[in-house]
């Protein structure tokens, strides 16, 4: 009979955790499909999918290297779809003296798991995920005693720590950050690569889920799915990225284009998250691959991607423990306004709007600009209530997870944090969606105007948010200049009357 219950959660799905060298037999593993995860938000069909099929991944894997593994299906007849309930009566069942678990990377998940150990009656023990590159207090540690967490701070200290990219003490090349060499339009279809497949017929699972009950947004190609889902499709999705994506990532990581929704991204990200690789690994075959070819690619594809990954994700995670459970709560502007039905269907006049969402609820998927930069910046515009902007972005993304998406949505996109996170709100007219994007072209809105009849919306709401927020936002040195522009503008009061109209009917955008 096992002795010792080891919980692992969905995005716990690192088959190299020090746990599973040891294969005695009084160890018993767990993992549970419930509905206190499936339904706490509104997740996207994909994302459920995905999450079930990695998880039943390495439980098979588990299982055929001689490890004990109970899997309780969301339809298993036992399943009280509530984690404390399920732990409570398979401690009792298996007559366990001891349960382990992995430090959880949501708050409330983290809270539901030491107030469980502490009312259990069972003895208890946590370990570390072996899975991020900083610890859950380093960044609060590192920054101290500052009211601002610079990001690039923090990321040549990954650099160093880690010797990425790195000669000696210095940066190859003698720079940190190629960011400015990021930002291209994409203007050439002809340099696309088909994306890496892994077409999988989730029909049984699909319909398990619907006759469960399980309420979901977004959809689903012929009951196919095409994310990795195991350990060996993510290491391919990997090969795939350095040899056919990492030459002009980038280039063009900030560029949008309605041709392609994957443009040159990796599509790493939900394997990451669930810890199916890690981000040492991946960061390590991308600069080994770099170095192998710097006569075909520049340093700025490489540092681009690499920045992402031991810079913004180890970053926001830290921002994340440094910050919650206050972080959720935060709303600087104060924020009410309801998220426009559009959000949930892809139906409006804004093109950029249009493709954002709607390859949103198509592929679960949308890259940093298009999540930023259209629907976070026309949110911030619009000054939708941020618990609203968190649940959708929370729901309709596959590589979602709480710990990456607050502080993203709540923190860089919404500014709601009053400037944690970022030292400015990231907002913008059309010219940057214009600049970043071929989607103005098309759209039914005139990008160059600000007033009148098909006037873009994103012109006029743009300064009537700063107008409205000048008393927060009026002594920030990086945007003062707006501020001296809004106080010469001639049209100020019809571009104010224009966005009042659009704020009284977003509905209808």
């Amino acid at each position: 009979m096992p002795k010792t219950l080891r919980l692992i959660l969905g995005d716990q799905l690192n088959r190299n955790h020090s746990w599973f060298k040891d294969k005695s037999n009084d160890k018993l593993y767990v993992m549970m499909e419930i509905r206190q995860e499936t339904d706490y938000v509104r997740h996207h069909i994909q994302k459920v999918i995905a999450f079930f099929m990695a998880m039943r991944s390495l439980a098979d894997h588990l299982k055929n290297h001689g490890h004990k593994v109970l899997y309780i299906g969301l339809d298993h007849p036992a399943n009280q779809q509530d984690l404390v309930k399920n732990l409570s009566w398979i401690i009792r069942e298996e007559k366990i003296a001891l349960f382990e678990y992995q430090l959880p990377d949501e708050y409330r998940l983290d809270k539901q798991l030491k107030d469980f150990c502490l009312q259990s009656g069972v003895q208890a023990r946590a370990y570390d995920t072996e899975h991020f590159l900083s610890e859950r207090d380093f960044l609060e540690n590192f920054f101290k005693g500052k009211k601002t967490y610079l990001m690039e701070s923090f990321y040549r200290e990954m650099r160093k720590k880690y010797d990425i990219l790195m000669d000696g003490k210095e940066p190859l090349t003698g720079r940190w950050n190629y960011d400015q060499e990021n930002r291209n339009k994409f203007k050439d279809p002809l340099l696309l690569v088909p994306p890496k497949r892994h077409q999988k017929d989730v029909s049984e699972l699909l319909r398990m889920i619907q006759i469960q009950g399980i309420q979901t947004i977004g959809s689903i190609d012929d009951n196919h799915i095409d994310w990795p889902v195991s350990r060996e499709e993510s290491l391919e999705l990997v090969e795939h990225f350095c040899q056919f994506l990492l030459p002009y990532f980038g280039m063009y990581q900030d560029a949008m284009f309605s041709g392609d929704p994957f443009l040159f991204h990796s599509r790493l990200s939900f394997s990451l998250n669930t810890k199916m690789i890690s981000p040492l690994e991946v960061v390590q075959k991308v600069e080994g691959y770099w170095l192998q070819n710097q006569d075909k690619i520049g340093i700025a594809q490489a540092e681009g991607f690499i920045r992402q990954i031991i810079g913004w994700r180890e970053y926001m995670r830290g921002v994340y423990w440094a910050k919650m459970p206050e972080y959720a709560k935060m709303n600087y502007f104060g924020h009410d306004r309801k998220l426009p039905d559009f959000f949930w269907t892809g139906k409006t006049k804004m093109n950029c709007l249009k493709q954002a969402i709607g390859q949103s609820l198509e592929k679960a998927y949308a890259h940093h600009i298009q999540r930023l930069m259209v629907t976070g910046n026309f949110a911030l515009l619009s000054g939708i209530d941020p618990d609203e902007v968190d649940k959708w972005y929370l729901g309709i993304y596959i590589d979602a997870i709480e710990w990456v998406e607050i502080t993203n949505t709540r923190g860089m996109s919404q500014f709601a944090d009053g400037g944690i996170v970022g030292t400015k709100p990231y907002v913008s007219s059309a010219n940057y969606i214009d600049k970043m994007s071929d989607y103005c072209g098309s759209c039914y809105y005139d990008k160059l105007k600000k007033t009148g009849h098909k006037a873009c919306p994103f012109n006029s709401l743009y300064w009537h948010f700063y107008n409205r927020n000048e008393e927060k936002l009026g002594k920030n040195p990086r945007i003062g200049m707006m501020y001296r522009t809004l106080a010469k503008m001639k049209d100020k009061k019809d571009i104010l009357e224009q966005a009042e109209v659009y704020l009284s009917k977003l509905e209808d955008l």
